[in-house]
């Protein structure tokens, strides 16, 4: 009720200001914690409950939540767009580029929690918010409650998405760390939040054909020994779509969020070239020391930088809308 006040008083605000000058009311509001709590306060509940399920079956769920956000998040913004099918009037949305597929998965999950979400409330929980909460609430499962944050929402669910834009602004696993830094401060982020967020490579799988050819089949820092078993499960030739079996990213604790990660880097046993490119600066390299040695430095870093990344480009308020279904844009 505080916040739906609070909302009121800025359009009588807005609305005496246009007598005077023409404001014209804001389309969109900021997000805030508790959206939901008047109109379907159950909502939170719910996505954790199924997200609780789903990691105990399988922690890769987890991991392809907090992947799925990022996904989402950088390409036109925190709106749901990469959940979005194909259709003969866009045969080719992001979840069908490159980046996306075949490696980005969860999309069934989504699917059940948005079920679970509907038959509580129907039609008022976006896709995008329910993206956010999945990823806030596998990030605290899979740190044991050591990840533990508020997650704003009001997002509005998007109604573009084109298979062209993922190549554009989510960049490759060999990418430089100038590269890399370029990628976030376009979105808002600075070098810090691409160390931290670098962390979520701690859990989950990637396919070979992200690493093997600029790490396997070409000159690289990686440990002899870490080389020498990926060469065991991988192929020479692993391409997408192909021959292309996964591995696990952290063979220490492959299951459990947390700071092993930076421990990996300093150690050499990383898979990508953008996870080793964090020690070519001695800025990201500080920051790597710290992570690794400091208990409670990165959790305490990663739930503020997740929710800042959850900011990317919202649609609130009037904008876009509250798909029915996470596949597919409403038709009125």
């Amino acid at each position: 009720m505080a916040a739906l006040a609070a909302k009121l008083h800025v359009l009588m605000a807005c609305a005496l200001l246009l007598l005077a000058v023409g404001c014209q009311a804001s389309p969109f509001w900021p997000l805030e914690v508790g959206f939901y709590h008047d109109k379907c306060p159950q909502a939170e509940a719910v996505v954790k409950a199924v997200m609780e399920k789903a990691i105990s079956q399988n922690p890769g769920n987890g991991a392809a939540m907090i992947r799925m956000l990022f996904h989402d998040c950088f390409v036109e913004g925190c709106d749901a767009s990469v959940l979005l099918d194909p259709t003969p009037f866009s045969p080719t949305p992001e979840k069908l580029s490159p980046p996306n597929d075949p490696s980005l998965r969860g999309f069934e999950l989504i699917d059940a929690i948005k079920d679970a979400v509907e038959a509580a409330c129907p039609g008022v929980v976006s896709c995008a918010d329910i993206v956010a909460f999945a990823a806030r609430d596998a990030s605290c499962i899979l740190s044991r409650g050591k990840v533990n944050f508020d997650m704003p929402s009001g997002r509005r669910d998007g109604t573009f998405s084109n298979a062209s834009e993922p190549l554009r602004f989510l960049v490759p696993p060999d990418s430089n760390l100038g590269e890399l830094v370029d990628s976030f401060v376009v979105k808002g982020l600075n070098a810090e939040d691409l160390v931290i967020l670098s962390g979520a490579h701690t859990i989950g799988r990637s396919h070979c054909s992200s690493f093997v050819p600029d790490r396997l089949n070409a000159p690289s820092d990686i440990n002899g020994g870490l080389a020498a078993f990926l060469r065991s499960q991988c192929p020479a030739d692993a391409t997408p779509g192909g021959n292309d079996p996964t591995v696990m990213q952290d063979v220490v604790t492959p299951n459990k969020l947390d700071r092993q990660y930076y421990k990996n880097v300093l150690s050499h046993t990383v898979l990508f070239t953008s996870d080793a490119a964090l020690m070519t600066s001695e800025e990201t390299a500080r920051m790597v020391v710290d992570n690794a040695n400091i208990p409670g430095w990165w959790e305490d870093r990663f739930e503020k930088a997740m929710v800042k990344m959850a900011g990317i480009e919202v649609k609130t308020g009037y904008q876009g809308q509250i798909r029915k279904n996470c596949r597919a844009i409403n038709h009125y």
